[in-house]
């Protein structure tokens, strides 16, 4: 027997059984994925250990998955799928035995997982009610959520005892017809404890300055055909990094962790940009050594960072480490946001406005002209427990200078 154990890097991170890809039964073969792990940040697959067949789940859906805990067991070909001891023969071996320290299947209530006891308490629904999908009949997390998606699209399903009552400020109760109520997933649940964590624990403070990307833009237009040849997307991005990197040197103290008894400051800028997923929240991959990259370098570990993100395909290690993050929510037509959550327990985030033309003054030759510019916000949130007003401004100063006079090389 071999045990499929749960990744050990996983470690500082919850994890839950999302579900198994393979049965009691089935043969399988090294590397086969087997089982999907979901965690606060990214779904994970745990690939079968050798050459086999799986012959029992331990953890089942929706059950929590620590560090090294033990999914399931598989079995050498050669062993086959045992055979289970027909219940008169266990009897018979145990002629002498009291009947209550004989095995007694478990009643249905009892065989619920905690997600499914909680989301059928919270929707008022009978375990009855429900046909499950998983081993043995069990009832999932899934199956819950079917139920009361196809209940919330079926009106007269809705009409209850408090129905006929209206909640508190008038609104229309949990039930009623025109009413959709949708269970929160593992990952919106998780987003929110660490953005409500980050807020109750460090005293947020955003400036803002304003950035002018014709240099990079102009960089960009000569370079991007040479990038694309070397395997690299060019994006604003990338430019973000560079310049967030460089500008540690003016205030190192943005790139540290608060502890209760120390400030911890870093020589690696390790910066995580925050990804998003459509409906199901972000995540946010890291970047590791910023300031050791070149640009082609830096663009490199972007992409491939944001395309496995966006296919799901991101290990837990993609996402430790983080020294500072970037937010680029400009992408999506916000032209300023404060203040951007800091990932605790880091110290600041950028935020990134969405790129636009404006009209500005700026003097030429000792004249005040009127011009186009691309423009747009660039905010920086810090924690004050940590970073002071002078250091926030000297570091979002020298963003600004870098990008404005990009290349800083030359």
């Amino acid at each position: 027997m071999t045990d499929i154990l749960v990744p050990f890097e996983q470690e500082g991170t919850k994890a839950i059984v999302r579900s198994w890809l393979r049965k009691p039964g089935d043969r399988v073969a090294l590397n086969d994925p087997l089982v999907e792990l979901e965690t606060d940040k990214v779904t994970q697959e745990v690939p079968s250990p050798g050459d086999g067949i799986l012959t029992e789940i331990l953890l089942d859906t929706d059950s929590e998955a620590v560090p090294g805990a033990i999914l399931g067991r598989l079995a050498s070909a050669d062993e086959g799928t045992p055979q289970e001891q027909p219940a008169s023969e266990l009897a018979s071996e145990l002629p002498h035995a009291p009947a209550a320290a004989r095995p007694v299947p478990a009643e249905p209530e009892k065989r619920l997982s905690p997600a499914v006891r909680r989301a059928l308490r919270q929707h008022d629904v009978p375990s009855s009610a429900l046909t499950g999908t998983g081993k043995g009949g069990r009832i999932t997390r899934a199956d819950v959520d079917r139920f009361i998606a196809g209940r919330s699209s079926d009106p007269a399903a809705n009409l209850g005892p408090d129905a006929l009552s209206a909640e508190p400020g008038g609104a229309a109760p949990s039930g009623a017809a025109g009413v959709r109520a949708i269970p929160h997933d593992r990952m919106r649940l998780a987003i929110a404890q660490n953005m409500l964590n980050s807020v109750t624990v460090a005293p947020h403070v955003t400036a803002m300055f304003e950035a002018d990307f014709s240099a990079i833009i102009a960089h960009r237009n000569r370079h991007r055909s040479a990038f694309a040849a070397a395997g690299a997307n060019l994006t604003f991005t990338a430019y973000l990094l560079a310049a967030s990197a460089g500008a540690m040197k003016a205030a190192p103290a943005i790139n540290s962790r608060w502890h209760d008894d120390r400030i911890e400051m870093f020589e690696d800028v390790s910066i995580g940009v925050g990804t998003a997923l459509a409906d199901k929240g972000l995540v946010v991959p890291v970047v590791a050594g910023v300031q050791e990259l070149s640009l082609l370098g830096i663009a490199k570990r972007l992409g491939d960072l944001t395309a496995r993100a966006r296919d799901g395909n991101l290990r837990p290690a993609d996402m430790r480490g983080g020294t500072f993050t970037v937010s680029n929510h400009g992408v999506s037509g916000s032209l300023f946001a404060a203040p951007i959550i800091i990932p605790q327990p880091q110290s600041a985030i950028l935020g990134v406005g969405k790129l636009e033309k404006r009209v500005v003054v700026r003097e030429v030759d000792g004249f005040d002209s009127i011009q186009i510019r691309p423009l747009c916000y660039v905010s920086l949130t810090i924690d004050h427990r940590v970073v002071d007003g002078h250091q926030t401004n000297l570091w979002l100063s020298r963003f600004v200078e870098i990008i404005e006079q990009w290349p800083i090389d030359g």
